[in-house]
């Protein structure tokens, strides 16, 4: 059976909390004695930037210059582009150049898998692989989707944030019935939340009862937080900048649920593969 799970943090709405999400949770799992790559999806390089990577454009060797390789079909160690974070956890890094990788994929063959294979080949070494999309549904969020086994989706209870999940789901049904028959949902992480305001409230019970019926939505909701954007600055998790505030809170609480979500599709696994 295989043991890693890879996770694609995905939503085509920018500003939705998707590389704070994907920080703290990779950093959450570290702290509970996980091996854990984060991969940087985005030309922005938001994730490296988080992960105190200043100035991502200046990298030799990132997601680019691995996904050519593959590609290219050229030999190159596993552990090249990877980086080491100070809280226990890797990532491979992106910058501007993975822009242009991902204009490249369009001519050749195969093209939806060549981060599947990329991370086939580097996953015997972690217990979860977080990916952090960009906010598009180009093709390296759908390289994203065909790698993935499950997709966590961050969403800001705001009409704008909440009206583009269809089109979401849309793509998701796509690629699950042409080419990933096994990518599911893990859910909906609603993300700065204010849970004052009627207009959040409003909004969160009619998302739970309309796509809450198909798609889980997450216990743990997580709050707003002039915190999210300090952190984002410290090269560092909620853990290290705030780790006893209400956000990193939210955060260990929300990777509790991932991980017992989780343990829940071993053991449906498990029980599969003895009948």
């Amino acid at each position: 059976m295989d043991n890693c799970r890879v996770i694609a943090i995905t939503n085509q709405k920018g500003g939705v909390g998707k590389t704070t999400t994907t920080v703290n949770l990779g950093i959450g799992l570290a702290r509970q004695g996980k091996k854990v790559l984060m991969v940087d999806a985005d030309p922005q390089g938001s994730l490296s930037i988080c992960l105190g990577q200043k100035n991502p454009d200046a990298l030799d060797d990132t997601l680019s210059t691995v996904l050519k390789a593959v590609v290219e079909d050229k030999h190159f160690p596993l552990e090249k582009g990877i980086l080491r974070h100070p809280e226990g956890a890797d990532f491979l890094p992106a910058n501007i150049e993975l822009s242009g990788t991902e204009t490249g994929l369009v001519n050749i063959m195969s093209r939806e898998y060549v981060l599947k294979e990329y991370i086939g080949r580097v996953k015997e070494n972690y217990d979860y692989i977080l990916i952090d999309c960009m906010p598009s549904l180009g093709m390296m969020t759908i390289n994203a989707f065909v790698a993935a086994d499950s997709l966590i989706v961050p969403c800001q209870p705001s009409f704008l944030s909440t009206k583009g999940l269809n089109l979401l789901f849309g793509s998701v049904a796509r690629v699950r019935r042409t080419i990933n028959p096994k990518l599911r949902i893990d859910g909906i992480l609603l993300t700065m939340v204010d849970s004052r305001t009627n207009n959040a409230r409003n909004i969160i019970s009619s998302l739970k009862a309309t796509i809450g019926q198909n798609v889980r939505v997450f216990d743990t909701e997580i709050p707003h937080s002039v915190r999210a954007a300090e952190c984002s600055l410290s090269g560092g998790s909620i853990y290290a900048f705030d780790g006893k505030g209400k956000l990193a809170q939210a955060y260990e609480q929300f990777t509790k649920e991932v991980q017992e979500l989780e343990e829940r599709s071993k053991d449906r696994s498990r029980n599969d593969w003895v009948r």
